[in-house]
Formats: C-alpha cells, sequence, structure tokens
C-alpha cells in the first residue's frame, strides 16, 4: 500500500513557525516514482470545507501557493528521501485547521486537479 504520513504539527503561537514534512513509502504510486507526482497541501479547518494551500511541481521548479500563505509558506521536497515539506512562518490564527498532503499525476491547475493519494494529515493549532 502507498502512504502519505504528515507530521511536524502542533501547537504554536501566532507569529510563530512550524515545518510539515509528507513522506511517501510503500509501493511505487501505480508505476510511477514519488519524483512523477506533483504534490499538494491541504488545509481542513473546524467547519469548514477543505481547501487547497500548496503544490509543487515534479522536480521541484514551480510552485503554487493560495494567496492567504503567500509570503509566510514555502512548499519544497526532496525527491531523493520521497518528502515534500511545508514551512509555515508567521502563522496566524486563521492557519489552525487539520493539514494533508497529497499527490497527483494531473499536470493541470494543482488546486483543482484530481489527487491520488492522501495522507491522513497532521493537525497545526495557531494559539493567541
Amino acid at each position: 500500500q502507498v502512504q502519505l504520513v504528515e507530521s511536524g504539527g502542533g501547537l504554536v503561537q501566532a507569529g510563530g513557525s512550524l515545518r510539515l514534512s509528507c513522506a511517501a513509502s510503500g509501493r511505487t504510486f501505480s508505476g510511477n516514482t514519488f519524483s512523477g507526482y506533483r504534490m499538494g497541501w491541504f488545509r481542513q479547518a473546524a467547519g469548514k470545507d477543505r481547501e487547497f494551500v500548496a503544490a509543487i511541481s515534479r522536480a521541484g521548479g514551480s510552485q503554487w501557493l493560495v494567496d492567504a500563505v503567500k509570503g509566510r509558506f514555502t512548499i519544497s521536497r526532496d525527491n531523493a528521501k520521497n518528502t515534500v515539506y511545508l514551512q509555515m512562518n508567521s502563522l496566524k490564527l486563521e492557519d489552525t485547521a487539520h493539514y494533508y498532503c497529497a499527490a497527483t499525476t494531473s499536470l493541470g491547475d494543482p488546486q483543482y486537479a484530481e489527487y491520488n493519494y492522501w495522507g491522513q494529515g497532521t493537525q497545526v493549532t495557531v494559539s493567541s
């Protein structure tokens, strides 16, 4: 089974930083390697729909970020380690959510693409 496992969440004060990691393991993704997938981060706050946060291209050369996190969050990946990261700085109360990573073979708009695999998520709670 393919697994995406997120880590790095926790409780942080507003203005603080966290770095989320998402490690891919298990059988290759339907024959493709990790580097064959765009990777995305999504989040879902309590009582709200899941929303796109960021995505990164297969080789890492392109990144997409939702406006609400631009200038504060950075997405990166290490294909040698089968891992994607989300560096979150200047955290705000409204960043509180469960954060998920996901993998997609789609080369369309990553915000609206169909993602093939999802992790279980990690909770980020920002306190005042």
